[in-house]
Parts: C-alpha cells; sequence; structure tokens
C-alpha cells in the first residue's frame, strides 16, 4: 500500500480547517446577528460558495451535512419580516 503524499495530507488538512472556520463563522453569525430571513439566506449561500471553493465537486456533501444544519439555525434564529397592518382613516 503506498503511502500518502504529506503535501497533499497537509493541504487537505489546511482546507479542513478552512472549512471548519467558515462554517463555525457563519453559524455564530446567523445566530447572533438578528438578520432578516434574506440576510441569513445570503450568508448560508456565500458560505456554501466558499465551502465548494475549498472542496469543489462535493455540493452533496454541503447539501446532505451543512444544509440541515443551516436551515435549523435559520428556523430558530432569524426574524420574519415584521407584517405591519395597514392604517386606516377615520
Amino acid at each position: 500500500m503506498a503511502a500518502a503524499d504529506p503535501r497533499a495530507v497537509v493541504d487537505e488538512t489546511r482546507r479542513a480547517a478552512a472549512l471548519r472556520r467558515t462554517v463555525d463563522v457563519a453559524c455564530a453569525l446567523l445566530r447572533q446577528a438578528r438578520l432578516t430571513r434574506p440576510e441569513a439566506e445570503s450568508v448560508v449561500a456565500f458560505t456554501r460558495t466558499r465551502v465548494l471553493e475549498l472542496f469543489p465537486g462535493k455540493q452533496d456533501v454541503f447539501d446532505l451535512v451543512l444544509a440541515p444544519r443551516f436551515a435549523r439555525i435559520l428556523d430558530e434564529f432569524c426574524t420574519r419580516p415584521a407584517r405591519v397592518l395597514p392604517f386606516r382613516r377615520r
């Protein structure tokens, strides 16, 4: 069995750490920033783009592992647009 290329292992480790930091920062932002739903969805879309830059071709993994995590956070922490009742004049 051939040994793994040390440079490939270092690169994979670096990308995995960057992935972890990116997702952790996005999750913290979504939980703490009181974003509207569209703003939060923009954060998730940017995070997805960044993750796929780090790991091209892994859209299925993102959709399977990270998308449900982001969906739960959005459902719990994102504010809905305020519903303004119409003002009726007398």
